[in-house]
């Protein structure tokens, strides 16, 4: 039983799937993050074309 719970506790093998979740989670952070910025800057310069015209 003792061999059994250090077994338990020594794996690692989800640890990795975690990491790699977590970091996806970021990027998508970032990615949305950066379109949101790009697009309101795209809609203030399609605004002063049509104003300007």
């Amino acid at each position: 039983m003792k061999n059994l719970v250090s077994k338990f506790f020594n794996d690692e093998s989800g640890a990795t799937a975690i990491e790699y979740g977590l970091i996806a989670a970021l990027i998508a952070v970032a990615i949305i993050t950066v379109v949101g910025l790009v697009g309101t800057n795209l809609t203030a310069t399609f605004q002063t074309v049509a104003d300007s015209i």
